[in-house]
């Protein structure tokens, strides 16, 4: 390749063979790890993918399989292709795997070779449309099809496929008489023009084994209404290696393997389907050979019969020859150290008291400390001063406010669809239940289960949102769980495991869910009372049955139904301490709320396929939640005492690489919420903003929905409830924002109220320096520096008086990105 070529290429991101070849460690591995450790093949059709692992005395892995070699101690039982087990005859023999100096037997069992079994449509047709593309959206699996010919979309529907396969059109897909002659083979192998190019290589594997399931006759899939079976599907997926730890260059070969609802294990790594979440840290190709390329951590997603799992690949950052002893405050600094330590990643030094109150303030209670309580903080000398005010902080009555504006976010209380009455029943409630401290697994089971009139029982109005059975279980699932399952509604989810089945197993909670209205509230509009139903059950649209509830994950052979009210069988399972989903999913949240980001991202999509960054730590935190009883407060606390919270939000050289902050050695620098500006710019000028309907006195984060009108909090992202999506809110800036603040006769207004804190640091007769300091403190939480002070006092020396002076540097102040963001 010629040297424009090659840097064309490498411009476009096109080359993946040119990264420069890395050999293996010198020296001969001390352990050798087979994948896998003993094999079965059962069946004519049978494969098993052999993957080879070095392990060097300096924990070092390094992929053998390619370079390893594989003798089979009978040839006549199983042979070998490269790193592939294929069966002759049934009997018992042994493989012997070499590598580096290295040698293991693994002994193999082939069964039922000779046995006349025709191909499965489920457990192999299926999966090598699914791998050719041919069910994705962009074709067969599109909503009209293409060219006539339509799929379910990744094979979620069988039966449906069956039939267009062999039945639609009269059947001139398939000739079963002359299976080389279908159209169904022919076009996908190029023997017959095919406008999606070739799909399946003439004469290979794939072919042949469509070919065969032709030459049987085509089987169908099992039809468990006739015949009161069903085809087997995939409970899991096991892929090796499950992570590796990698340099630019070195490579590695996944094996996958499928364990069906019947026992069955099978080697399915020539139809999964493999794609790398982020190709600039590892590309993957469709034979599952992962390729490092650059620094960082991503994962290879792996699917395969409606699953779905990943694979972690790290690459360090940089080579740590020593780490720094750090300070352990709790076990998620442990968690994090053993992270930084894998990637190379140091972290920042720890924030200043200033930066950490101002900051634990802003997370944990929404507002700014106060100039009298930023003094006493910075002159305490007692070492353990941090942890004392932490918890005074959340001892404070704004804790309340803050926090009941967060569930009224995910609880999307409003007005509009609520009612005023109801709205404000809601609110109370949620208020009452922060106050009490109430713990959030009873906190969800009250919502869950809620029931009665939505004007005199709070979180009754939770079922006012939606209006159908399958809202409310979207909304509880997502809300509760983290789990985005709407998709799940019309065919499989495509990046995930849940089916239709699991989409109206969980509908099938709410389906007896009645509403009414009522007139006893009149003058205050018409109230709405829900209330359970005797009968009521969730169809499956496309097996057009009666669905049994049963939550994700599930045992489907115990039963969830209830003689009463089915949502209390759903509030057990949903707030057992032993259900991961409920737990990780309040961590997740909870911790994305103090550090500025989740371990997963977005907050409220936890799949296997949007892995957290550090998954060892959500399984700890989710732990601890439980541990606590799914006490807020203190599991806030937990997160407020780690070092990790208390760390700068300056980036080091150790840390700089990891740009977005994804492992967290830093503190994730944040957009104060549209509530906190609007409180913030108050408190700075020493004003109260007056908002319709409320008394004076009333702060933004104490609004009861986002329908009190506000054009500040409207411009600066404040939520409107109507989407169940944490993205609703926005803290992203605009031209919108900085014009309101900037040229805007809101904040002007304010500075130079006759009641503010200008004209109170005039008449108080405040020397300037103490002036200057006043206003650091009340704006960006900190005395100014020594340029800082002697500027700001050549300032307003400068102004034409002392009034312009001082309302010119608060200006400057609250519209400068040290006001306006929580670092």
């Amino acid at each position: 390749m010629s040297f424009r070529v090659l840097f064309a290429a490498c411009a476009l991101g096109l080359v993946t063979a040119e990264l420069r070849a890395v050999d293996p460690p010198a020296g001969a591995p001390k352990v050798l790890i087979v994948y896998p450790k003993e094999a079965k093949l059962v069946g004519p059709r049978a494969e098993q993918r052999v993957s080879v692992l070095g392990v060097w005395a300096d924990g070092r892995r390094w992929d053998l399989t390619h370079a390893a070699r594989f003798t089979s101690a009978d040839a006549r039982i199983v042979t070998t292709e490269k790193s592939t087990l294929r069966p002759v005859a049934d009997g018992n023999t042994t493989l012997t795997v070499e590598a580096a100096g290295a040698k293991v037997v693994v002994p193999v069992a082939v069964e039922k070779v000779s046995a006349d079994t025709p191909v499965s449509f489920v457990r192999e047709v299926e999966p090598i449309l699914t791998k050719a593309g041919c069910n994705a959206g962009s074709c067969h699996g599109a909503q009209h099809g293409r060219g006539g010919f339509k799929l379910s979309l990744f094979g979620f529907d069988p039966a449906f496929d069956f039939a267009q396969i062999v039945q639609s059109n009269e059947g001139r897909r398939v000739v079963l008489s002359d299976s080389e002659r279908s159209i169904f083979l022919a076009k996908p192998a190029l023997v017959m023009e095919h406008g999606g190019g070739e799909r399946l290589k003439h004469n290979g594997r794939e072919y042949a084994t469509i070919r065969q399931w032709l030459d049987d006759g085509a089987p169908p899939p099992a039809n468990p209404a006739r015949k009161g079976i069903e085809d087997p599907t995939v409970t899991k997926l096991e892929v090796f290696p499950p992570n590796r730890l990698m340099v630019p260059g070195e490579q590695q070969q996944l094996s996958v393997t499928a364990i069906w609802s019947d026992g069955h294990r099978e080697d399915v790594t020539s139809t999964a389907q493999f794609d790398a979440l982020n190709d600039a840290v590892a590309a993957v190709t469709p034979t599952g050979v992962v390729t490092a390329k650059d620094a960082g951590e991503t994962h290879v997603m792996i699917r395969f019969g409606g699953w779905a799992e990943v694979v972690r690949v790290t690459l360090p950052f940089t080579k740590l020859d020593t780490f720094p002893d750090l300070p352990i405050n709790n076990f998620i600094d442990t968690h994090l150290i053993a992270k930084w330590k894998d990637l190379g990643l140091t972290p920042s030094p720890l924030s200043s008291d200033e930066e950490f109150l101002r900051r634990l303030y802003l997370d944990a209670i929404g507002t700014l400390p106060t100039p009298d309580e930023i003094r006493a903080f910075l002159n305490d000398k007692d070492p353990k001063k941090r942890a004392k005010v932490i918890d005074r902080v959340l001892d404070r009555p704004e804790f309340v406010d803050w926090w009941a504006l967060k569930w009224g976010d995910l609880l999307r209380i409003n007005r509009t669809a609520l009612q005023e009455k109801g709205m404000w029943s809601f609110h109370n409630w949620v208020r009452a239940q922060v106050r009490d401290n109430v713990p959030t697994d009873q906190f969800v089971r009250d919502v869950v289960t809620a029931e009665g009139s939505t004007f005199t029982d709070g979180p009754a109005n939770f079922f006012q949102i939606g209006r159908t059975f399958e809202d409310w279980s979207e909304t509880a699932t997502q809300l509760f769980l983290g789990v985005r399952i709407g998709c799940a509604k019309c065919h499989h989810h495509p990046f995930e495991k849940w089916s239709q089945d699991d989409y109206y197993g969980m509908a099938a909670f709410f389906t007896r869910i009645g509403t009414k209205t009522s007139q006893e509230f009149g003058i205050f509009g018409r109230e709405t009372v829900i209330f359970i139903r005797g009968v009521g059950e969730a169809t499956h649209p496309r097996k057009r049955t009666f669905v049994k509830p049963v939550p994700l994950d599930g045992d489907t052979k115990v039963s969830w139904d209830d003689e009463f009210d089915r949502r209390k069988k759903l509030a057990d399972w949903l707030t057992d301490p032993k259900n991961k989903m409920f737990s990780r999913n309040l961590a997740n949240r909870f911790w994305g709320y103090a550090m500025g980001r989740g371990l997963v991202e977005p907050l409220d999509d936890i799949r296997a396929t949007n892995p957290a960054s550090n998954p060892e730590l959500l399984d700890a935190l989710a732990d601890e939640l439980v541990k606590q009883k799914f006490d807020l407060k203190g599991f806030l606390k937990t997160i407020f005492s780690s070092r990790a919270y208390q760390l700068t939000h300056a980036s080091s050289p150790g840390n700089k690489l990891d740009a977005a902050n994804v492992h967290f050695t830093r503190y994730t620098v944040k957009r104060l919420t549209a509530e906190q500006i609007a409180d913030g710019v108050d408190f700075a000028t020493g004003t109260r903003e007056k908002y319709q309907g409320l008394p004076l006195g009333t702060r933004a984060i104490q609004l009861p929905d986002s329908e009190v009108r506000s054009y500040l909090l409207d411009t600066f992202g404040r939520p409107p409830r109507q989407v169940l999506c944490e993205c609703e809110r926005t803290t992203k800036p605009n031209i919108a924002q900085a014009m309101h603040l900037l040229n805007g006769e809101f904040l002007n207004k304010k500075i130079a109220d006759k009641t503010g804190r200008v004209e109170k640091l005039i008449a108080d007769r405040v020397p300037l320096a103490k002036a200057v300091e006043e206003l650091y403190l009340a704006t960006w939480s900190r005395l100014p520096s020594a340029d800082e002070r002697k500027k700001a006092e050549g300032w307003i020396n400068s102004a034409p008086n002392l009034r312009d002076g001082l309302q010119d540097l608060l200006w400057v102040l609250v519209n400068s990105r040290e006001f306006q963001f929580n670092k």
